[in-house]
């Protein structure tokens, strides 16, 4: 079988921690997620990537896999005479299995079990990164999931079986939540648990709102005498429109929160959206708009530049 390196893979050391391979495998899986990167050859290295994470991230699964010695990416190499021994063979001829069906199959083993034991093993866990818009993160929604699951059939090989899973995902996941499918992994083996299914919930970038936790931030465009005299605007939420009441000399970079606006929670309470006002010109203006604003420089005494001229003073 040809070695793949998946420290090299997810780019950590070989001493890394479970937090930063755990890190490492997120940040990469966002990035070459199929449904939202642009890189070439996405879906091919999100599915590497994730094989890497598969292994790593279990400690028996990581101990084999160091056992296996340091290897170029690619090379033809056999596991030692003693991997099989100390880590429990897989069932099928090495020279059959690529890497991962090899770690696959090491998983829920006790370690020195010998084919041919009906030793209860739990089915494979498996990871998928789900990128849900911000609307379905409000509403809740079901996603489709084609998985292809490893399974140890009834002669202690292992085989592929392609399978399709609904989930259900709940009104308010956050981004970088995971929620867990129990029992909707691969099958158990003599009488073994299934597996469960562990999603990666991303929330894709919006038009208008950014995310921070439950709470949704966007920009609040203002018309200078909006700012000035105040004004009740209608403002998008993703519960629909609402009025907002703008103050009197309302600042740009003000936040006007309305409470409970944001993405809903479980249990306690919703978060908050927060409208960060910007004063916008227009871009062209009449003759009686440009008499009308000649008008106000001539009465009015306000001077936004006043800390300058006290500074200017000193000097």
């Amino acid at each position: 079988m040809k070695f793949k390196d998946y420290y090299e893979i997810l780019g950590v050391p070989r001493d890394a921690s479970e937090d930063d391979i755990k890190k490492a495998y997120r940040k990469l899986a966002r990035k070459y997620h199929p449904d939202v990167s642009k890189e070439t050859a996405a879906e091919a290295r999100f599915k590497e990537i994730g094989e890497a994470y598969a292994t790593l991230k279990d400690p028996e699964k990581r101990a084999a896999y160091d056992q296996l010695g340091r290897h170029g990416s690619g090379e033809e190499f056999r596991p030692p005479p003693e991997w099989s021994t100390r880590f429990g063979d897989a069932g099928s001829p090495f020279d059959e299995m690529d890497l991962a069906d090899l770690f696959a199959g090491l998983s829920g083993r006790s370690r020195g079990r010998t084919r041919g034991q009906n030793v209860p093993l739990r089915g494979q866990d498996y990871e998928v990164n789900v990128a849900i818009t911000l609307e379905d993160a409000y509403r809740g929604t079901e996603v489709t999931l084609d998985l292809t699951t490893t399974e140890v059939d009834e002669h202690g090989a292992l085989r592929r079986v392609p399978r399709t899973v609904k989930a259900r995902i709940p009104p308010g996941p956050t981004d970088g939540q995971v929620l867990r499918l129990p029992g909707q992994g691969g099958r158990g083996a003599h009488g073994g648990p299934n597996g469960d299914v562990y999603l990666n919930i991303t929330l894709q970038p919006h038009r208008l709102y950014r995310v921070n936790g439950r709470d949704l931030t966007l920009e609040l465009p203002l018309a200078p005498w909006e700012a000035a005299l105040g004004a009740t605007v209608r403002v998008p939420t993703l519960a629909g429109a609402v009025d907002l009441k703008v103050r009197p000399g309302t600042e740009a970079g003000a936040r006007l929160r309305l409470g409970g606006r944001g993405l809903p929670a479980p249990q306690g309470a919703s978060g908050d959206l927060y409208a960060v006002v910007a004063i916008v010109m227009p871009k062209t203006v009449t003759e009686a708009e440009r008499k009308l604003y000649e008008e106000l420089a001539k009465v009015s005494g306000f001077n936004p530049r006043r800390h300058f001229d006290e500074e200017i003073a000193r000097g």
